[in-house]
């Protein structure tokens, strides 16, 4: 029942050791359902890590399902949230918030978690488990209700800690490595913040300075041209190919990314599988103030994901840019982060 434990890279194996010494061993025959099984094959690079543009290992869907619910029990040792957060992708599709794009939801991009509910419900496997530990499905279906798990931008929850973390191991760009990310995960404690709702938070100021260094430099990955370019190709690939009726929605929850890149290279309908090509092949995006005509040429707004967490000074939790000058320049140099207006590559469809 440890197969997918076994079968991780030691990297993440030890930087799951990280998040929790003590893996809970009731999460297993959860992970091992067809339903989270799937999110394997699902990258949460949203399809960037298919293009040379990128240089990121794999890390699946599945694996940040895990470690978010491995840093809930960890604060928490609490089965219900940490439930909730093995399940808070579940509903994720192929190609991740590329899906989101599609649906025109670029700036909260959240605009398939209304099926989480419905796939747990569907899932024999999971539902008996459920049972089992007597657990109800709404105890566990919406991580929104646990604040440790899931809060508002820019606070720090465990689904924000995590990608923050992994993101930087190298799952969008090395930054830091297990060292680091031990003494600044042992450094967080849970908190109450100024609404006094209980939100993960530092115990020391300079740790703080240091997550949000990377972080605010993480963020502008998230935002910069060649991934909101990226990001919005695949999703107009997949609009494309949706509406020749060669791919279906129940394909986006069913098959594997690369089971739907076969899809797109082997289409034959003008030129999307030459482009797609161009696009796997190519090492740098163009930029430009001005629209590219006769080119794949986009502007697009995205979610801004950034944190400003909370630290503690003199018995109380501030946040860090109310007592730190770097943290606030550094978020500030995120928030105020423009690149060029328009994003485009040697090719139109």
């Amino acid at each position: 029942m440890d197969t997918y434990i076994e079968n991780l890279p030691k990297l993440l194996q030890d930087y799951f050791k990280i998040l929790s010494p003590e893996f809970p061993d009731f999460l297993l025959e959860y992970i091992h359902t067809p339903e989270m099984q799937k999110q394997g094959a699902i990258s949460t690079s949203c399809g960037t890590i298919y293009s040379k543009m990128f240089e990121r290992f794999w890390y699946s869907s599945l694996d940040h399902s895990v470690a978010v619910a491995l840093i809930i029990w960890n604060f928490t040792r609490d089965k219900k949230q940490t439930l909730s957060g093995l399940f808070h992708d579940i509903a994720t599709p192929t190609f991740k918030h590329c899906i989101d794009f599609m649906n025109g939801d670029y700036e909260k991009q959240e605009s398939t978690e209304d099926l989480t509910r419905r796939i747990i419900e569907n899932s024999e496997e999971i539902m008996a488990l459920l049972d089992k530990d007597c657990i109800k499905l709404d105890e566990v279906c919406d991580y929104h209700i646990y604040p440790i798990a899931d809060n508002d931008t820019p606070k720090l929850s465990a689904d924000r800690l995590e990608y923050t973390l992994s993101n930087g191991l190298g799952a969008i760009k090395k930054m830091w490595d297990l060292k680091e990310i031990k003494e600044i995960y042992q450094d967080i404690e849970i908190q109450q913040n100024e609404e006094s709702i209980p939100e993960l938070g530092f115990k020391h100021k300079e740790l703080a300075e240091k997550f949000v260094s990377i972080m605010s430099k993480l963020s502008c990955e998230y935002v910069n041209n060649k991934t909101k370019y990226s990001m919005q190709f695949i999703a107009d690939i997949v609009k494309k190919m949706y509406e020749q009726n060669l791919i279906t929605k129940k394909d986006l929850y069913t098959l594997s990314e690369k089971e739907v890149i076969q899809k797109i290279e082997n289409c034959s309908i003008g030129n999307l599988s030459n482009c797609f090509k161009k696009w796997e092949l190519a090492t740098k995006i163009q930029e430009s103030d001005e629209l590219i005509k006769d080119k794949y040429c986009v502007d697009i707004k995205v979610k801004q994901r950034y944190i400003v967490p909370l630290v503690e000074k003199n018995h109380q939790f501030v946040r860090i840019d109310t007592v730190s000058e770097s943290a606030k320049k550094d978020i500030d140099g995120f928030l105020n982060y423009k690149p060029k207006k328009y994003a485009y590559l040697d090719f139109n469809f």
